[in-house]
Parts: C-alpha cells; structure tokens; sequence
C-alpha cells in the first residue's frame, strides 16, 4: 500500500515536471514571437537612409522575369529599364544597389519587414498599394493590354468572350481586371482569371494554347513580341484600362531615402538622362 503510494507521489511529481517544461516552452515560444514582431515593427519605423548611406548599399527587390523593367539576360545578368534608372540614381549618391529577386506577391511583405529597402520594378500605383507603401512621384506610365495568337482573330477586348484569360498574381494588371469589371472581365469564361507567379511562366501557356489571352504591362507586352522570331504571330490589343503610373515603392517611414530618390528623378527627366535610358528600353 505504502509503496503504492510512492508510485502515485512519483508519477504526480513527474506529471508536475513535465507540465512545468511544456508551459516554459510556450512562454519562450510566444516571447520569441513578441520579440520578432517587435523588431519587424521597429524595422518598418525607423527611416533608414543613414544606415543605407553608411553602408553604401541599398537592396532593391524586382521580380527578375519582367522585361524590360527588370530580368535576366542569355549571362543570367539582371538587367532592365527600372535596373540602369536605378543604378545610376542611386551612384550619384555613391550607393550600390544590390538587386534581390523576390516572390512579387509578397512585394510588400518583403519590403515592410526590412528584407528590402525598396520595389523598383515597373511597380504601378494604386490606392491599394498606397495603403501599406509610400510612393516616389512617378517617372514612367504604361497601360495593361491583351495579348493573343494573331491566328485565334482577337482583336477586341468583347472577342475574349467565353475565352480562357491569363495574368500574373497581385499584379497591377489584376487589380484592374477586378476594378474595371466591364473593360474585360465581363468577357472571359467564369469572369475569373487564371493566375501566374511570372508572365513568362504565362506566355509559355499563350504559346502552348492552354489560355486564350493574357492580360499584361504594354511595355512587357510590346517588348516580349518585338523579341519573339515571329512577331507577328502575336496581336496586342489596347482597350480602356486606364493609364499606370510607375513609381519606386519605399516604407512609409523612409523619408529620407524618397526625398533623395524623387530629387533625383527630377533631375535626371530634366537634363535627359531618363529620356535616354527610355530610348534604349523602349525604342523597339
């Protein structure tokens, strides 16, 4: 009986023991997360420009398929429109940019956590974006256009009826397919879309025939067709998106770093340097 007992008290301790364990697990568990979150918070308040100008660097996230704003060439070198604009802006300052391919649908998660100091990569704006970034003045306006196999007789925004459309994933272009429900949407098979992480992944099933037509940037679009063996296999199609504007993406604490971007920008469109490296980009 008596040792009946012990074994009881024992098994009681042990139990005590492990509980014991399990709740300081947990505590330090939730403390970590409160200190993650206290320092991803601290991150997106603090203006960084000293530490950027210190460091003589600034990591700019891109998606490295969107030509001609931001890609990579036959080397595997990312190159673009947004890459020379943003190399020689930022070497006027005597800063080098290190250029961080990221996933575009976490632009902003990236960027608000500190894992980015900026979006530059035909980034369009939008009320929806103003809401967690802060915005340069623009330096750049496209449209979203269709593009479709010339073969398949396109040639109208209402000629997708019923048809299979394509666009990229938190893309300014789909936004718009959902804002502007009556410039296309209204069209397409189920009045949904199928979603791409990159356009190239979404040309390849134009191509294969697997979608009918792809909603996409006007300069990707006409600089993805000028450089295709037959260009005139494609049909782009203009209707009544409105006009983007391009800006450069920043945290809404670094002032700093927008001020000296958009001084730049000014004086870049006012001496032509911009104009000079839009001709390079967008000349075909």
């Amino acid at each position: 009986m008596v040792s009946m007992k012990k074994k009881i008290i024992v098994n009681s301790l042990v139990g005590l023991l492990f509980l014991g364990v399990v709740v300081w697990a947990i505590i330090g568990l939730n403390n970590g997360a409160k200190r993650t979150a206290q320092s991803e918070q601290q991150t997106t308040q603090n203006d960084e420009w000293a530490r950027i100008k210190k460091a003589k660097q600034i990591t700019i996230g891109l998606d490295d398929t969107f030509v001609p704003m931001g890609f990579r060439d036959k080397n595997g070198q990312i190159v673009g429109f947004d890459v020379d604009l943003a190399n020689a802006v930022f070497k006027t300052m005597g800063i080098k940019v290190k250029w961080q391919p990221i996933d575009w649908s976490m632009k902003e998660t990236e960027l608000n956590t500190g894992n980015i100091d900026a979006i530059w990569n035909g980034y369009t704006v939008t009320s929806a974006r103003e809401k967690q970034v802060a915005f340069s003045k623009p330096y750049h306006q496209a449209t979203q256009v269709l593009v479709t196999l010339k073969k398949n007789n396109i040639n109208r925004f209402s000629d997708m009826k019923d048809k299979v459309l394509g666009d990229q994933t938190a893309s300014s272009g789909d936004e718009g397919f959902n804002k502007y429900p009556k410039v296309l949407k209204q069209y397409v098979k189920g009045q949904q879309v199928v979603g791409y992480d990159t356009f190239d992944k979404a040309f390849n099933d134009l191509n294969a025939g697997r979608i009918d037509g792809l909603l996409i940037d006007e300069d990707y679009a006409r600089y993805y067709v000028a450089h295709q063996p037959n260009p005139k296999d494609y049909t782009v199609t203009v209707g009544a998106f409105p006009i983007d504007q391009t800006a450069v993406g920043f945290r809404k604490s670094d002032k700093q770093l927008r001020q000296a971007v958009d001084n730049t920008l000014a004086t870049f469109k006012k001496d032509g340097r911009l104009q000079q490296i839009e001709k390079k980009w967008f000349a075909n």
